[in-house]
């Protein structure tokens, strides 16, 4: 097996800093809930790296990725990989071991399942959450990877999605809104401040995230090359721009550039350039960037709008971002490093590459979302998929995992708290005069 060993580190690193993506995730999740549901909010990201792993071994890897021939090829991969046989042996186009390649992109199934936790926070069965991550990742997650990255139908159509943005973002944020849709509104929601209670943690999350995204998405390229330094490029300037035009968006409507702000506008402009970050100039990051900035503040009120309790704002950063990502491209992908492909409307007045580019994410965001509704109404039938409301309104933390988040300790009437130790008699304090 011949490999370069160049490429086979970059992509090593790569996949450590997608990995590293979810407990990011999870910190920042975790920051935008309340205390009561912090560690069942982590719990979401850290299990679905348990799952999804055990799945993309066992069968996952091959139905994404298998080449076998025949008609349903087109739709999904063939089992030749089961167990991941064979993928030793391999190298990925004699410049990394196939091993890499599978490493890499399990870490990209284990985030787009994550994501998905956002939209049911404080309210759905961890057991039941653990039963969907295995469905969903092996009946849409892995289709859809074959789909546009695999060999499938959409990648014989010839659309692009450089890292993620149709396969990853919008298709978590259309089973996002199946998912919201499913459990329904949290207990008190829009009558209570369902405020972030920790927005240190989103801080803290947002930076692994904006960390590991850069091997997310300069990693896509599957080379050590220009377009890996492209890649890495825009996604720096979209990300810093769609911050600030997040940030101005919430001064100008409310008066306040606010520390949530600055936080999801950065994970907008990461969404929104995954799809086109190789293929567009520095100059159209930008544009992608300050258009997702803006738009997606401007989105995620669509819940309060339409009803539906999507609690962190996977639709209106996910969804929405991934989609102005996609069809951006269409409009402006050029290829700076890159022959023979079909370039965006502004260079060749065509509206093919639109076409596709708009097609990608109806299609997507359409399987996702149907499949995910059926799959959740099943679990919910089955064995119940929302916890009781009186362990809604205690707090998920302690009525399932029996933990909290911050154990600060009883307050005894001597006003001595137990973290300092047994509780002293109020007596025993007095001091000689």
């Amino acid at each position: 097996m011949k490999i370069d060993s160049g490429s086979t580190a970059w992509m090593l690193v790569s996949t450590a800093l997608v990995l590293l993506m979810t407990p990011g995730l999870a910190f920042f999740y975790g920051g935008m809930t309340r205390a009561k549901s912090v560690l069942n909010m982590m719990m979401m990201s850290f299990v679905a790296i348990i799952t999804v792993t055990i799945a993309w071994v066992a069968y996952g890897y091959s139905l994404a990725f298998d080449a076998s021939d025949g008609f349903l090829n087109k739709f999904v991969g063939g089992l030749d990989n089961i167990g991941l046989m064979g993928v030793n042996e391999a190298a990925y186009n004699d410049t990394f071991p196939m091993m890499v390649f599978s490493a890499f992109q399990l870490t990209f199934a284990i985030i787009t399942v994550a994501l998905i936790s956002g939209a049911i926070a404080d309210r759905a069965k961890f057991g039941a959450w653990v039963v969907f991550t295995v469905v969903w990742a092996t009946i849409v997650y892995f289709p859809v990877a074959h789909w546009v990255w695999g060999g499938g139908w959409l990648t014989e159509l010839g659309i692009e999605d450089f890292a993620g943005g149709t396969v990853v973002h919008i298709n978590a944020g259309a089973a996002a809104l199946a998912l919201a849709l499913v459990l329904g509104k949290r207990s008190g929601w829009r009558k209570e401040p369902m405020r972030p209670h920790n927005l240190t943690l989103v801080l803290l999350g947002v930076g692994l995230l904006w960390f590991g995204w850069f091997g997310f998405n300069a990693g896509s390229e599957l080379a050590a090359d220009a377009t890996a330094g492209l890649a890495f490029m825009n996604t720096q300037v979209a990300t810093a721009i769609a911050a600030g035009a997040w940030l101005v968006v919430e001064k100008l409507r409310d008066g306040h550039a606010t520390t949530l702000g600055v936080a999801s506008g950065a994970v907008a402009g990461l969404v929104a350039i995954t799809p086109a970050c190789g293929f567009v100039d520095v100059w159209a990051a930008a544009l992608i960037g300050l258009l997702a900035g803006a738009v997606c503040a401007w989105a995620v009120g669509l819940k309060y709008k339409f009803g539906f309790d999507d609690s962190l704002d996977v639709v209106g950063v996910h969804l929405v971002g991934g989609v102005i990502g996609a069809v951006a491209l269409g409009f402006v992908a050029n290829y700076p490093f890159l022959d023979g492909q079909e370039k965006g409307l502004i260079y060749t007045g065509s509206f093919r590459q639109l076409g596709l580019q708009v097609l990608g994410p109806v299609v997507v965001g359409l399987y996702s979302f149907v499949l995910t509704y059926i799959i959740g109404k099943v679990i919910d039938k089955t064995m119940g998929f929302r916890i009781a409301q009186e362990d809604e309104v205690t707090g998920i933390d302690i009525t399932t995992h029996a933990e909290t988040g911050y154990d600060l300790g009883t307050i005894h009437s001597s006003g001595v708290s137990s973290l300092n130790g047994p509780a002293v008699p109020a007596e025993a304090k007095k001091v000689d005069a």
